[in-house]
């Protein structure tokens, strides 16, 4: 029987400077999907990767006096090390200047020319090189990119445009119609305001931007950036192949607030246009903020998540931006309230479980059967977790393991195993129980906190068991060193 799929995907990322705490949320909240998809039993397909042509990295390689090519190597490394640093269980890692993006692409705008649906044009307007977009008068701050506040840049040039105006009828309808295309709801409500505008076409070329893919009917022209990488989900699953017609259309594109009209409107048309069906969810999350102001290098607050990583360990960072950040708006970072979280819910919370279960397992110092009359009320447990991690909220799911904890908690207080350990079925009862319930929280936890459920299963002896097959297992418990020490004020 052939295994349901699910195909998730990031924004490919910009490389012209390193990544920030934004970046990392984003990745990190894919993640969890893509890890709780594969704990149902789904065969998932999880990319991410660079968008590496464009105006904008042709300069940042010329400040650097460095090729373009030669700057994006390196920068490639060290988005690599940062995603693995962060333990992202991504399928694929794409970037827009290997070999088989350019065919993908070649071949689907060459399917749009020979529709049509591309004229030739002259292009006159305001351009921002940060965000690689084009601004009309009413949409920019004075003159400024509403996105950056950096000063626009007047274009003029002959160039080719994609007749997007022809789809927004479309677009519109199945936004209107396709209640979960665009979550949250606010963030569908801005597409569609923004669409009941007049809509103008799109130009998707640039003569003087030399980085970049070539028109395949005209070489004097690269593609615009923006349709290059929007194209990097058909590559990922190999388009036209087995693999794109097992997978597309994508479950979930994760996005964040900036792009929704790129992903929704430009992207929605240009899949009309090729004849191919739209994703199914654009899932859209907020800015991290920083003590309540945007990360920004003049204020001086950006947060360097590999410093924070080296600091506090993987899943503690994870374990904060799913807890403390809500998965549909700004969220603040605030290492004050990290380390308050940590001693509260990780050293106090969980941590300190483990190491009870653990150490009234070694004082018994016998096998233990692990058993459960309580299955009911898991199941209970378990839906609940499993819809809040299909709504993509994290930090509901993550209170939801986290009450589960209380009710063990609450268990060895009222039982207070530690007076009944001559009377073995009893002992072995409330014992085997905790074990039970332990090893589901840890299964819970294996999205968010992949090495400290690995940590706990291991500790149980339950890793390599399926959870099918744990009730009548016998397990000998030993203590083990502290989960999460706790931290000094």
């Amino acid at each position: 029987m052939n295994k349901k799929v699910f195909f998730i995907s990031t924004a490919i990322d910009y490389p012209s400077e390193k990544a920030h705490l934004g970046h990392c949320l984003e990745k990190i909240q894919a993640d969890a999907i893509a890890r709780h998809k594969r704990l149902q039993g789904f065969d998932v397909h999880f990319s991410m990767g660079l968008d590496e042509h464009g105006l904008k990295i042709q300069r940042y390689a010329q400040k650097a006096n460095k090729k373009p090519q030669e700057f994006v190597d390196e920068m490639s490394k060290y988005f690599k090390n940062l995603w693995k640093m962060l333990n992202i269980s991504n399928d694929d890692f794409i970037r827009t200047t290997e070999e088989r993006h350019e065919k993908v692409v070649q071949q689907i705008v060459n399917k749009i020319y020979k529709k049509g649906d591309i004229y030739k044009g002259k292009y006159k307007g305001l351009y921002c090189v940060d965000c690689e977009s084009y601004y009309l008068p009413k949409d920019s701050d004075d003159g400024k990119c509403p996105i950056h506040h950096s000063a626009l840049e007047q274009v003029e040039e002959e160039a080719y445009f994609f007749r997007m105006s022809k789809y927004k009828k479309e677009i519109f309808k199945h936004i209107q119609e396709e209640s979960n295309f665009i979550m949250p709801e606010n963030r569908k409500k801005e597409i569609l305001n923004r669409l009941s505008q007049p809509m103008q076409d799109l130009s998707i070329s640039r003569k003087n931007v030399k980085w970049g893919i070539p028109l395949p009917w005209d070489k004097e022209f690269t593609l615009f950036v923006w349709i290059d990488a929007l194209i990097n989900y058909l590559t990922t699953i190999d388009y036209p192949g087995k693999k794109f017609k097992r997978f597309w259309p994508a479950d979930v594109h994760i996005i964040g607030k900036d792009i929704i009209w790129h992903h929704s409107v430009i992207w929605g048309s240009l899949l009309l246009s090729a004849g191919l069906p739209l994703p199914k969810t654009i899932f859209v999350h907020g800015f991290v903020t920083a003590e309540g102001e945007k990360m920004s290098k003049s204020l001086g607050n950006i947060i360097n998540p590999i410093e924070l990583v080296e600091k506090y360990s993987t899943d503690v960072v994870r374990y904060f931006l799913l807890r403390e950040i809500s998965p549909f708006e700004d969220g603040d970072f605030s290492e004050n309230r990290l380390k308050e979280r940590y001693n509260s819910d990780l050293a106090q919370g969980i941590g300190n479980l483990v190491s009870r279960i653990l150490a009234l397992g070694e004082q018994y110092g016998k096998q233990i059967m692990i058993q459960s009359s309580i299955s009911d009320l898991i199941t209970k447990y378990w839906d609940d977790y499993n819809k809040q991690m299909e709504e993509f909220r994290f930090n509901d799911s993550l209170a939801t393991i986290w009450s589960l904890i209380s009710y063990c908690d609450k268990y060895v207080s009222d039982k207070k195993p530690w007076e009944k350990i001559d009377d073995e079925k009893e002992f072995q009862k409330i014992l085997g129980e905790l074990i039970y319930i332990l090893g589901n929280i840890a299964l819970m936890l294996s999205p968010a906190m992949p090495k400290t459920s690995e940590k706990i299963l291991r500790f149980l002896k339950l890793q390599e068991i399926s959870k099918e097959n744990w009730l009548s297992q016998k397990v000998i418990l030993k203590k083990q060193s502290a989960l999460f020490p706790r931290l000094d004020n």
